[in-house]
């Protein structure tokens, strides 16, 4: 069996950015039911009726017609982060699972003293390609530059 045409490559992408703004400005958006707000790629942003209180579910449609769910695994107000995962996808993703985080962290000192750092990562199963992982990557760094663009209006 050949796997000549396997490229191995790493299954997390960690991408980030310093928001000149407050951390409250950035952080403000970083809901998923708030992404359209920021994120150019999203057309609109929206809870999925019908799914357990308990559980928050958004699903976001992106201008390319592509519809994801994602479901809100962890959010925390006070260390600023949210991690969510994908539980639906169309067209179908070419890998198993993701989860992400994206992390807050205000800027106290320094020339950039009053920005925000914002980290936003992703773990992909172990099925997830090359370009799955390239394709984030690129995703990940539009989002966040629409998100200091808005964040340095507001």
């Amino acid at each position: 069996m050949s796997h000549s045409n396997i490229i191995p490559t790493s299954t997390s992408v960690v991408e980030s950015a310093v928001i000149r703004a407050p951390l409250s400005h950035a952080w403000h958006y970083i809901k998923l039911q708030d992404f359209d707000k920021f994120w150019s790629a999203i057309s609109k942003s929206e809870y999925v009726k019908g799914a357990n209180e308990e559980t928050d579910i958004v699903k976001w449609s992106f201008k390319d017609g592509s519809v994801i769910e994602v479901k809100q695994e962890e959010h925390s107000s006070i260390n600023h982060y949210i991690t969510y995962s994908v539980i639906t996808a169309q067209p179908e993703l070419t890998y198993t699972s993701v989860l992400s985080t994206i992390r807050c962290y205000p800027i106290t000192s320094g020339e950039l003293e009053g920005s925000t750092f914002v980290e936003w990562t992703g773990n992909f199963s172990s099925d997830a390609d090359a370009g799955v992982i390239q394709d984030a990557k690129f995703k990940r760094r539009e989002a966040l530059a629409d998100l200091s663009k808005v964040a340095q209006k507001k």
